[in-house]
């Protein structure tokens, strides 16, 4: 689609008779260059609110909501005039792992927007397959009418030949090309625009007229709409229809944040179920630390702790680093810390063969505990302990080799881009490959039959009821093979799930409820709170036809989250029931609700019994005086 972008000021005619009114656009998608990230000016929107003339909002009142706050909000939130007295509100996230992370309000957001604009850097396909593989699919199933807008960003550094930068692990950094762009707007029925550079012709006058005129189409539409239903109530001058009121709005379930990491890195400092100890070379003990964690970030780990073997790393590097940096003692009778081994095995005593590396070994455990990501605080923790700025870099390059993996060049060359690039905690996928696996199990739980392997240190860190259960006077303490009951082994996966990876995807509503009854067993309540919205968004996204067919039982499953104290769920629940009263009245299961429930119920109906009274009193009128209502 090609669009004759032109300036603004004409178009503020068409839009002041409209009154105060507000457009709602959303933004998605990375339009930074990955290999440029420090040359990189303001992003696109945020230039365009800065430089429109038709936009106005000082520097400090644009932004609302900063990405960087600790809240991590799902959108950076911009709010503006636009054309002298329409509110402007902008939702925009540069980041997929973030949208994801609460894909409830995104998906909501998403399906209010009045405008969507996607962008991407044509020298960062990574950028550009995030929006074709994450957002685009999204976008399809909420889209309903609205005009998009795909931006391609940059000018092509490499057109005509591929990246061949050994950093480079696929075509990651060759450039999108405008084939490409095109397809992808075809696809959604977008317009496509390449803005070369974020300067006052490209964003004012290109990207801001197009911008500007789906604005104008936008407000006008809405004019039309509020036209038409006035006329439709003037149009009728005798006995008016009974006025539908709105259903009560439903309560608001909020999302407990995450502390996965702050649960690792607390396991440094408890020194529970410790299986490996540090020497420096004249035999003094130095940290504590579990293989587990260790192994999940470090094949240099893997190797050293026979996880996999030579062969299976295939990388010289690795094993050269393992050799020269660390030697094991496997003698447990020269170990004084025996006595803090789990069932049957005492610690594994292991020498730092490098004394200024072990001088480090502290600082190098918190960064590892923390997410392998805190690139400039490890650096500023070294150079406290070490004068020689030689030593401090001989150190740091000694960590990324012991991060290296396998087969590739050290990636983590740059570590600000690197941490500028993925803040994200790097165990989460990493100990998935542990889950359910014997490597490093020292606990086996027993299971309808079957075994699940698993680690008692993981287990402490992340759950407290497994912290008491291990660590106290208790059977399980001393104990390798546990049984569990009251579960099935599919539930109880998922719950080691969440437990190693802090994410977790049920199949249906009734697994989620399983779900959320093993979590309130074990006392993980983030992990209720996960089930509890995804039985919630589960049962909104459904269509009243399906309600009403489903075989789910929601009375039953009002009850199970009563008796397992999910009193947000169970609230929302009730509300649920009674805002769909017509539908779940008539199911046979309706009828075990309690006296309380069904007078909360009834009080909260929607639609009302009194709304019902006056529809059959308007419908009567109407037949008897052989008219044509013009609402039903």
């Amino acid at each position: 689609m090609q669009v004759d972008a032109k300036s603004g000021p004409l178009q503020s005619r068409h839009v002041s008779e409209t009154g105060l009114r507000s457009i709602h656009i959303v933004a998605l998608g990375n339009e930074g260059d990955a290999f440029h990230q420090d040359q990189r000016p303001s992003g696109l929107i945020r230039t365009y609110l800065g430089r429109s003339p038709l936009v106005s909002g000082d520097e400090s009142s644009l932004l609302l909501n900063a990405a960087g706050t600790v809240a991590r909000p799902v959108f950076t939130e911009y709010q503006a005039s636009a054309f002298g007295n329409v509110k402007l509100l902008v939702h925009d996230c540069p980041v997929w792992d973030i949208f994801d992370s609460d894909w409830y309000t995104s998906r909501n957001l998403i399906g209010s927007a009045d405008i969507i604009v996607i962008k991407y850097n044509v020298n960062d396909k990574f950028s550009f397959h995030e929006v074709k593989d994450n957002y685009i699919p999204v976008i399809k199933r909420a889209l309903n009418s609205v005009p998009v807008i795909i931006a391609a960003v940059g000018t092509r550094q490499n057109e005509e030949l591929p990246c061949t930068c050994p950093l480079c692990t696929s075509d990651r950094g060759s450039c999108v090309s405008t084939t490409e762009g095109i397809q992808l707007a075809k696809e959604l029925g977008a317009t496509y625009l390449e803005l070369h550079s974020l300067d006052d012709f490209y964003i004012g006058k290109y990207f801001g007229g197009v911008l500007e005129y789906f604005m104008i189409q936008a407000l006008n539409q809405k004019t039309s709409e509020k036209m038409k239903k006035r006329k439709m109530s003037t149009s009728f001058h005798g006995i008016r229809p009974p006025q539908l009121e709105q259903p009560e709005k439903m309560p608001v379930l909020k999302a407990e944040a995450s502390h996965y990491n702050s649960d690792l890195n607390n396991l440094l400092f408890c020194c529970q179920c410790v299986d490996v100890v540090f020497y420096h070379p004249d035999l003094q003990e130095v940290a504590e630390a579990h293989k587990i964690v260790l192994c999940a970030v470090s094949h240099v780990f893997m190797l050293l702790f026979n996880v996999k073997s030579p062969t299976d790393i295939q990388d010289p590097s690795i094993i050269r680093t393992s050799q020269d940096l660390f030697a094991v003692n496997r003698d447990p009778a020269a170990s004084p810390g025996a006595c803090r081994a789990s069932p049957g095995n005492p610690p594994l005593r292991v020498v730092v063969k490098d004394a200024v590396f072990c001088s480090c070994l502290s600082a190098i455990l918190h960064f590892i505990y923390s997410g392998a990501f805190q690139w400039e605080e490890l650096e500023d923790n070294i150079r406290k302990k070490l004068q020689d700025s030689g030593d401090v870099s001989n150190v740091i390059e000694k960590v990324k080799c012991i991060l290296k993996t396998p087969g590739k060049i050290n990636c983590l060359r740059n570590c600000k881009t690197y941490q500028a690039r993925k803040p994200l905690w790097f165990y989460n996928t990493s100990l998935k490959f542990f889950l359910n696996k014997p490597m490093l199990a020292d606990v086996v739980f027993e299971i309808q039959g079957t075994t699940v392997p698993a680690h008692r240190a993981i287990l402490v860190a992340r759950c407290e009821v497994m912290a008491a259960m291990f660590n106290g006077n208790y059977m399980e303490a001393k104990s390798v093979l546990i049984p569990v009951y009251g579960v099935s082994k599919e539930t109880f996966l998922s719950f080691l799930e969440y437990l190693y990876t802090d994410s977790c995807c049920p199949a249906g509503i009734f697994q989620a409820m399983c779900l959320l009854i093993c979590a309130e067993m074990y006392q993980v309540s983030r992990l209720q709170h996960i089930c509890e919205l995804f039985i919630v968004t589960q049962l909104q996204s459904m269509p009243s036809r399906e309600l009403a067919s489903m075989n789910l039982d929601i009375v039953d499953l009002l009850k199970k989250a009563k008796f397992h104290h999910s009193d947000c769920l169970s609230t929302w629940l009730l509300h649920f029931i009674a805002t769909n009263y017509l539908i779940f009245s008539q199911k046979p299961e309706f009828q075990d609700l309690s006296v309380e429930e069904r007078s909360f119920v009834e009080k909260h109906r929607w639609p009302s019994n009194l709304y019902l009274k006056q529809l059959a009193e308007y419908r009567k009128y109407i037949h008897s005086r052989k008219c044509r209502c013009l609402v039903m």
